[in-house]
């Protein structure tokens, strides 16, 4: 306890009664006191000036003579590790990549055709008829990987791509066609 009631008072982190009863305790009992002075010329010792002044010291290096050979392998060896890092990870993501994709749909007897799907986030994009005929047709970048999408005939029939077997049911009832679209190199 007495040890506490020094670092407390120390620390001046003792409240008024508390340092009353520290102030009576060292009164009436030397060793308390002794041990309290000393603990207090201990910490005087720790806050006493810091040195702001060091001696400079003298240093000698070797110098080396010539020219080792190992400092064009060591800078050829670097260039080769930043090339295989720019390579490996600052190449384009597979994902960013696209590829020009045509679309082309037999629709007779329609006024207007529109695509849509993942590689337009569902906004739908308008078709052009291919020439005189009932041919309608667009051309998309459309990124590298698999696409879901679907013609939509007159604003508001939703028609999967008959020459697209892959599909899948969609949440509104209808179908979408499958597109696996990969890089031609």
């Amino acid at each position: 306890m007495q040890d506490y009631l020094i670092s407390m008072f120390i620390d001046d982190e003792l409240d008024l009664d508390n340092k009353i009863e520290f102030v009576e305790t060292v009164h009436s009992d030397r060793n308390f006191k002794d041990e309290t002075v000393g603990f207090l010329r201990q910490e005087k010792v720790i806050c006493a000036e810091v040195v702001d002044d060091i001696p400079p010291v003298k240093v000698q290096l070797k110098e080396k003579a010539g020219f080792p050979l190992w400092r064009p392998m060591a800078i050829f060896a670097s260039g080769l590790a930043a090339a295989l890092i720019l390579f490996f990870f600052i190449q384009p993501s597979k994902e960013s990549l696209s590829t020009a994709h045509r679309f082309v749909i037999y629709q007779p007897g329609v006024e207007q055709v529109e695509i849509t799907g993942s590689f337009t986030d569902w906004r739908s994009l308008p078709m052009t008829k291919a020439g005189a005929g009932d041919y309608w047709e667009i051309t998309i970048d459309v990124p590298v990987g698999e696409h879901r999408f679907s013609y939509i005939l007159e604003g508001d029939q939703r028609l999967a791509d008959p020459t697209i077997l892959i599909r899948e049911k969609d949440d509104f009832g209808g179908e979408n066609s499958i597109l696996e679209v990969n890089l031609q190199t």
